[in-house]
Order: structure tokens, then sequence, then C-alpha cells
């Protein structure tokens, strides 16, 4: 195993939600405490991590493929450690070394501080590590240093706010990976916001399983309040959060779109069926009808507002007709863009014990049918964006193989609005020469795609409406 701390190197693999992006960030900053630098190549590592999701199987599966291609690299390097962390290394513990015998660390969603101990461990006693602790003593401080990826500054970046989930809604296995609901200080909160700014960050998104519910077991400020705090915050110029509870969706945070400058116009707002019956089952707590007034009073304190969505189609018991109705809903609400999934059993989750289990052709059906309906509301949607100015935080160049027309050497450059809509577009005049990266800019949007728009800037920030789409 490995020697020396010197001058080594991490890759981290992720896999999953933001959040597992944000915890990503935090083990490459504890790891820097030991000497260990970030590096996006996987064959120049001395520590390979991955950082796992087990909220949906198909992600469960991607884990254990990508764990499949790491043997050789450990032949060729005897030294090389390889560690599990995430969901499915606090699901599956000590079963993951039995697994892959060549995987030395296996660590839980609550032991990122205690990382470095691990591997210094590691490869000092040449031993194998398991730490699925999820008890209240040993959480973690959440870190509050900035970190450039890849070397370069991230114009948008994730800040967890709270972390585990009470709801227990039936197909979930959230609370028994992440553990029980537990909110950050607001000073804490705003100090990483600051120390973010300060490092060229100017959106930031707000993250926790359930938004929402922030602080109320602490007995801190309310969400609505930790936001506008954060929108307080000079020289920052978006807030994004994700992901809202529909049930604990206060009037107060609906008026906070209408009411904070800096707060975008998207709410990621989970609805999982259209059928009361299976919202029940599913023990989400609201119903159709509830869900539906929440986000007629969202439209009513913000016009415009995007709302995107989560659906399960295929859930246990699910009929034809209960199906119908979360098609219904889509023809209703006409989301932005919507996150589908054919239900799978979650180990530890209520719903693996439940009957009426839809047979597998008829959920991947169902999820196909569902695609296509939403494929055509947003593409609906995009079609009626073309001709208007929208404003985008630039993100950095469109990637080549990205949804962009050709444009021979002119910049073409990426960036999203308002409105979470991807907006890919080209930069000409004084601009073209510019680097665009984290600046707000104007675009016209000339063409709507698949996935996205596609237009021409029209002015730099100045000038441009920071409240456009």
């Amino acid at each position: 195993m490995m020697n020396e701390m010197k001058t080594k190197q991490v890759y981290i693999q992720t896999i999953g939600c933001q959040m597992n992006v944000y915890d990503s960030d935090r083990m490459a900053q504890a790891l820097k405490t030991i000497g260990f630098t970030r590096t996006w190549q996987v064959e120049k590592a001395d520590l390979i991590l991955l950082n796992t999701c087990s909220v949906r199987e198909k992600a469960e599966q991607k884990a254990f493929s990508f764990l499949g291609r790491l043997p050789g690299l450990k032949t060729e390097n005897p030294d090389l450690l390889i560690g599990v962390g995430g969901c499915v290394a606090q699901q599956e513990g000590e079963r993951i070394l039995q697994r892959a015998p060549y995987v030395d660390l296996v660590f839980g969603t609550r032991a990122i501080d205690r990382l470095p101990a691990m591997v210094r461990r590691a490869t000092e006693k040449r031993c194998r590590i398991v730490d699925v602790d999820l008890s209240e003593a040993a959480m973690a401080p959440f870190p509050i240093e900035s970190d450039d990826r890849n070397g370069t500054p991230q114009p948008a970046r994730f800040v967890t706010v709270m972390r585990g989930c009470d709801n227990f809604c039936a197909y979930c296995v959230v609370p028994f990976v992440r553990g029980r609901e537990t909110s950050r200080a607001p000073e804490e909160i705003l100090s990483e916001v600051r120390s973010l700014v300060a490092a060229g960050t100017r959106e930031v998104t707000l993250l926790g399983q359930n938004v929402n519910s922030y602080g109320r077991k602490e007995g801190l400020c309310t969400f609505s309040e930790l936001l506008a705090q954060v929108n307080a915050i000079e020289g920052l110029e978006r807030i994004r959060f994700t992901t809202s509870h529909p049930k604990d969706l206060s009037q107060e945070l609906i008026e906070a779109f209408g009411r904070l400058g800096k707060l975008c116009h998207h709410i990621h707002l989970p609805v999982q069926s259209g059928s009361n019956r299976i919202l029940a089952l599913m023990n989400r707590r609201y119903t159709r009808e509830m869900y539906l007034e929440k986000l007629a009073r969202l439209r009513a304190a913000c016009p415009g507002i995007a709302v995107s969505s989560d659906i399960i189609v295929g859930f246990p018991g699910e009929t034809a007709d209960d199906f119908q109705e979360t098609l219904h809903l889509l023809e209703t609400v006409r989301y932005d863009s919507l996150f589908a999934f054919a239900y799978s059993d979650r180990p530890h989750a209520p719903a693996v014990h439940f009957d009426g289990k839809v047979p597998e052709a008829q959920r991947r059906a169902r999820l196909q049918s569902l695609l296509a309906l939403q494929a055509r509301i947003t593409a609906e949607k995009n079609r009626s964006m073309v001709g208007a100015i929208v404003t985008v935080l630039v993100e950095g160049p469109a990637k080549r193989g990205a949804e962009t027309p050709p444009s021979d050497s002119v910049p073409q450059w990426t960036g999203r609005t308002s409105t979470n809509k991807i907006v890919n577009f080209i930069a000409r005049g004084e601009d073209s020469a510019s680097e665009l990266t984290g600046k707000l800019v104007a675009v016209r949007i000339d063409r709507a795609l698949r996935h996205s728009l596609w237009g021409v800037a029209v002015r730099t920030r100045k000038g441009a409406n920071r409240y456009a789409a």
C-alpha cells in the first residue's frame, strides 16, 4: 500500500444527487489535510473513491459496474487504495468487502470527517476498514472552505443546509442511509456562502432532503428566513434550492419567490403520483388537490415560475386508472421538466413488502408513455421562448457534442436561466474574446432544441434583466 502521504492524488467518482456532488467536494477537502490533491484522471490516482447512490436500483448497479473496472488498476499499482462511500456504502457495509475483495475502505454518509484517519490507518496497518456509524455523536461539522473544481472557479455551487429525512415515504431509503433530519446553524451556512462568493461563485443551490422543514427540530430560523439572509450576501447573484416537500411548502416560502430578488424563478416540487390512492400508499401526506392548490399560489406569487418534479410509475398497487390520473396531472400542470422513474424495490423501504407489484414490462411501458408526454410539453414550452431575450449565468464554454449548432470558430458558451433552462449560445463582437464564465449575459433565443435552448448574446450584464426567464 501507500508509503507516504505527500503529493498523493485522489480520484472521486460521484453517482447520484447534488448532495453527493457536495459530499465529494467535502471528501476532497478533508483529504487535503493529509497531502492529497484531486485528480480527474483515474489512472493517475493513489486513492480512488466511489461516492454512491442507492435511491434507485439503476444507480446502485452503476456503482458496482464502476467498481468492477478497478481490479486491473490495483494489479498495476498494489499500493492503490480503493474506497466506497455514500448511500450504498451505508446500506451494504461489510457486504461490499465480500462482493469486491479489492476494496479497502467502506465509509457511510456521516463518516466523511473521519476519512483522513481511515486512509492513514489503511495505509499504515494494511487493513480494510468499514465505518457506517449514523449515530448523532458520529456526525461531523460541515466544512466551509471553498474549493475550485479542476483548477477552475465554479460560478454555481451547492451548499448543504440540512441532511437526513424524517418523512419515511414508503419507497424511499433516505432515512435509513442518511439518517434523521439535522439542520446546520444559519451562521455556518452564511459563512460558507460568503467564502464561495469570495472565490468567484455567483449562484448557490441550498440542499436538503426536505428544505421546507429546515430548522424546526433545532429551533432555528425558518427556511424562508434563511433565504432572506443568503439573499443579503453581497456579490451573490442567484439562489436556488432543492428539494421541497409539497406537504411542508409554506405560504411564507411561496411569497419569498416574489419578495427576494436573488431567488431564482424555479422550484423542484416532487409530486410522485397523480393518484390520491397511490399518494396515500406512498405515505406522501398530501393529496392531488392540495398539491395543485399550492402550485396555484406559487404561480400567483411568481408569474412565469418554472416547475420541475419527480414521478414514480408502477408503484405497488398502481392500476391503469391510477396511471391515467398521473398523465392527466402532467397535462394540467405542464411541468418544465421531469425526472421520472419506474418503481424498484429498495432495501429497508416499506414498499418492498407491499402486494400488487406491477410487472416490469408494464412499468417500463408506463414510463415511456410518461416521458413521451413530458417531452412534448417541454418542446412546446421551449418553442414558446424562441425570440425572447433571457438572462443567462454563464457556467463556462459549451462542450462539443452538446445541443449546439455548428458555429465554426465562434466561441460557444453555456449557462442557465433563472427558470433553470440550459442555454447554449455564441458571443459576437466585444464579447467574443471575453471570458464570460461567471457573468450574467443577455441572450436572444433563436432555436428550441430537445433538452436546451440556443441563441446569441446580445449584451452583457449591464442592462440585463436578472428576472428574465
